[in-house]
């Protein structure tokens, strides 16, 4: 059974006030919901008590709170326009942001989109200075030349993201792009249940990673805390021989963004020859660097030392194939390319 979309019902129980901010991806075309199906799961396993907020209402029964911000069609101008009435309604306390898919589809002045979304950003950040605000980079579309003009727009973010950080906003990425690919669209433009759900996991790990943005936990975690033993120095090389049954992997390290004291980094794992169910990766950084914030692996760190472990959504691989995780960095000259080990089990 699916609710009739139309005005919030103001489904509040008190917790922490949360926006799903966008498009069609947001109000969740194709599969009603969405990724707030996913997410509202989550949320409500890991204990959090937490109020989704908007203008918008729909999505199964099941979902345990319907209201959202999401609007099919829009583009990012469209939404700035309206931001700030729905601030002052909703006043939440985190926003999730995932806009700017309808300014490549409608060709709309795709050069600009993003000087609009850093305007978007500051709109936010200007009216709700104590919100959490999260951006995500948009999902890939399946269309070559419309994914083309995605991933030039999302080369863009990382940079606005961290010029707000920086300046001391409470603005985070999310690299949403990293996390799908065109076979999670039902229609080339929308995700398939598994990939509203890829969303939730993504939206999830990142709320999370910043501690308040979400509450505090009043009952069981979805992901316990790593052991002591997880920050220490990564394991002598006979650690990447493969286990019992043949089970290995390799990664490689790239930096995809830089900025003065910042960079960003995407790390991709492949399955060796035969399937496994859990990755970790580890290196140790040689120029200074530190990370800052991470999506789709939990990461841990003992001074240079780093290890980096799967999420539940990305850890089994089959033979052969590949999954990515990314983070954001500070440095304070050039990032440097580190030697990595992953082990496989």
């Amino acid at each position: 059974m699916a609710l009739t979309p139309g005005l919030a019902g103001a489904e509040s129980n008190g917790g922490v006030r949360v926006m799903p901010l966008g498009d069609s991806i947001t109000e969740g075309t194709q599969v009603p919901g969405g990724y707030r199906i996913g997410l509202w799961q989550r949320v409500a396993a890991g204990g959090y008590r937490v109020d989704l907020v908007g203008s918008q209402f729909n999505g199964p029964a099941a979902l345990g709170d319907h209201d959202h911000e999401g609007h099919p069609g829009w583009r990012i101008d469209q939404i700035d326009a309206n931001i700030a009435g729905w601030l002052r309604t909703s006043n939440p306390h985190t926003v999730l942001l995932h806009i700017g898919t309808n300014d490549v589809l409608q060709n709309y002045n795709q050069s600009g989109a993003p000087g609009r979304l850093s305007t978007l950003i500051d709109h936010i950040t200007s009216a709700a200075p104590t919100a959490e605000v999260f951006v995500a980079t948009i999902i890939p579309l399946a269309n070559s030349g419309q994914e083309s003009a995605v991933r030039t727009f999302n080369a863009a973010i990382p940079g606005i993201v961290q010029s707000r950080a920086g300046a001391g906003k409470h603005v985070h990425l999310v690299d949403m792009h990293a996390v799908l690919t065109a076979a999670d669209l039902v229609d080339g433009v929308h995700p398939t249940a598994g990939g509203y759900d890829k969303m939730a996991a993504t939206w999830y790990a990142a709320l999370r990673s910043v501690p308040g943005s979400i509450g505090s936990t009043g009952g069981p975690s979805s992901s316990p805390p790593a052991s002591p033993s997880s920050s220490a120095p990564p394991a002598s090389p006979s650690s990447s021989a493969p286990p019992d049954g043949g089970r290995a992997c390799t990664a490689t390290y790239a930096v995809t963004g830089q900025w003065q004291g910042g960079f960003q980094a995407a790390v991709t794992v492949t399955a060796g020859s035969a399937p496994i169910a859990s990755w970790t990766v580890a290196w140790q950084f040689g120029s200074g660097e530190t990370v800052n914030q991470v999506w789709s692996a939990t990461v841990t760190s003992s001074g240079a030392a780093v290890t980096a472990r799967n999420v539940s959504y990305n850890g089994a691989l089959s033979a052969g194939a590949s999954t990515q995780f990314g983070f954001l960095g500070s440095v304070s000259g050039s990032p440097g390319t580190p030697v990595l080990r992953c082990t496989a089990a």
